[in-house]
């Protein structure tokens, strides 16, 4: 399976007098209404789906993130690693903006986690690490011992994320020792399984190909640069993160020119695929440029790559008929996707919007905005072919006009869920085709998660800086460079 190859700290919530795209100063009322009131519906539905107190989720252990309570067709009441760590990352924004009531929530998914780690499953053990690639569990916390896509390795990655989050969280609030003793054992083996393992092959983010997959390489990459920061900053080590620029080196393997082949083999299909935009989403760093290499938001990379995906959904589903270039278009996994139906996802067409907001905080911050080669195109789909190539300061005109047509295609991208969205603000997994009806599992709470990170980013609110302009230089050379790890047995601790 081998492919051998060639400080965060709390959330930075930036009002509306600083970030001119808050959703206060739209102009349009109906979805500034829906996001009001689906907001609330969407934080109730990440809980409900948390054991052991979520009330659509019983008989999940506390802490336990239940993809969805649907348990048949399709049956998904199960806690997946990626889906959780995803999850946690966003309750943990809403702590860190404030909400303090989370905070118990947040410490029953870390004891959690500490369980779940020593729990011997079909991908192995702790002795090794290789069991913390099992994809999924029973909600019980107890091995799932069917077949399976196995294994899976940007679960550790994004778990290590979620808790390095909490973790700085205590660290900022004078609780080192409960950082160290409770947080930094979990992360400590996340860490040492990536630096292990990232040079193999894994399952993709659908659990469907097996080959090298870009989001995974993308969070491993960040997983253990906030990791060595994080380590520092208890006084440890973190022997796996030097292998982080051979994992950066790596990601550049899957740009074309003008897109992310997103996974490699790519198994008949294009290589268009949502996970280059989640990626973007998860490496997006509100204090760094619009860095290529980091395949930033604001980047002519994500941008350009952000159209040609687009662009591979506007012919093939009947809802977007006269969704042409320039305009928002519901959007899927990938083009030749069948599962289900082959829908468009309420999480993928909110990507497409989130995306689009991490680049405008970027240029807002930057006070600039650079039109190159790359991301023409993008541009001259949503303005005209009267856009040309340059940087154009925040106080200039192209600026202005730039920006604007930016945020118009974002929210358009929100506007598709709102036309979506039943009534009552329930997020199935998918939306059908040629009719936008409700399709697959029921009330996934991933949907719920990307709801509110896709809001809070239009809201001007971003997470912390994970030192992404200071880790994007690529070693000279190439290499499949790894670090044997060392784990260590987690135990739940006292808080």
């Amino acid at each position: 399976m081998s492919l051998i190859r060639s400080s965060l700290v709390l959330i930075a919530a930036t009002g509306a007098a600083a970030f001119p795209y808050n959703v206060r100063n739209s102009t349009d009322s109906s979805l500034n209404a829906f996001i009001e009131t689906e907001t609330a519906i969407a934080k109730q539905g990440v809980l409900d789906n948390i054991g052991a107190d979520g009330k659509l989720v019983q008989g999940a252990a506390a802490g336990v993130v239940v993809a969805s309570p649907s348990k048949e067709n399709p049956d998904y009441f199960y806690t997946w690693t990626r889906d959780a760590g995803l999850t946690l990352a966003a309750v943990i924004e809403q702590f860190n903006a404030g909400d303090t009531s989370l905070e118990p929530l947040i410490q029953s998914y870390v004891d959690s986690q500490a369980k779940l780690q020593t729990v011997d499953n079909p991908s192995g053990g702790l002795s090794d690490g290789s069991g913390l690639a099992e994809p999924k569990f029973n909600v019980d916390l107890s091995a799932f011992t069917d077949a399976w896509g196995r294994p899976q390795r940007d679960g550790p990655a994004l778990r290590a994320s979620a808790l390095i989050a909490y973790g700085n969280a205590l660290i900022k609030s004078k609780q080192e020792s409960l950082a160290l003793d409770n947080i930094w054992p979990l992360v400590q083996n996340d860490l040492a399984y990536v630096g292990q393992y990232w040079n193999q092959t894994t399952f993709d983010l659908w659990e469907e190909v097996q080959g090298s997959s870009f989001f995974t390489t993308a969070v491993q990459f960040k997983s253990l640069v906030e990791g060595n920061a994080f380590a520092e900053a208890l006084g440890q080590s973190c022997d796996a993160c030097s292998v982080a620029p051979q994992i950066l080196c790596h990601l550049q393997d899957f740009w074309d020119g003008s897109s992310v082949v997103s996974n490699i083999p790519t198994s008949g299909r294009t290589g268009l695929d949502a996970n280059s935009l989640i990626a973007s989403l998860n490496t997006f760093d509100p204090a760094a440029t619009c860095d290529d290499v980091t395949f930033q938001p604001c980047s002519s990379r994500a941008l350009s790559n952000h159209k040609v995906f687009v662009d591979s959904f506007r012919d093939i589903y009947s809802i977007n008929q006269g969704r042409g270039a320039g305009k928002a278009a519901a959007v899927g996994r990938y083009a030749e996707d069948s599962y289900q139906g082959g829908n468009p996802w309420y999480l993928t067409t909110l990507a497409a919007a989130e995306l689009l907001y991490d680049a405008l905080y970027q240029w807002d911050q930057q006070g600039t905005l650079t039109v190159d080669a790359v991301s023409l195109s993008f541009f001259t789909d949503i303005i005209g072919s009267n856009v040309t190539t340059g940087s154009f300061s925040k106080t200039s005109a192209q600026y202005t006009s730039l920006t604007s047509a930016v945020k118009t295609y974002a929210d358009g991208f929100v506007s598709i869920v709102q036309e979506y969205t039943p009534s009552d603000g329930s997020l199935a997994e998918q939306f059908t085709r040629d009719a936008g009806e409700p399709a697959s599992a029921t009330l996934l709470t991933w949907s719920f998660a990307s709801f509110l990170t896709a809001v809070s980013r239009r809201n001007g609110e971003v997470p912390a800086s994970w030192g992404a302009s200071k880790a994007g230089t690529l070693p000279s050379q190439c290499s499949g460079e790894t670090v044997t790890g060392s784990y260590v047995t987690p135990t739940p601790g006292s808080w």
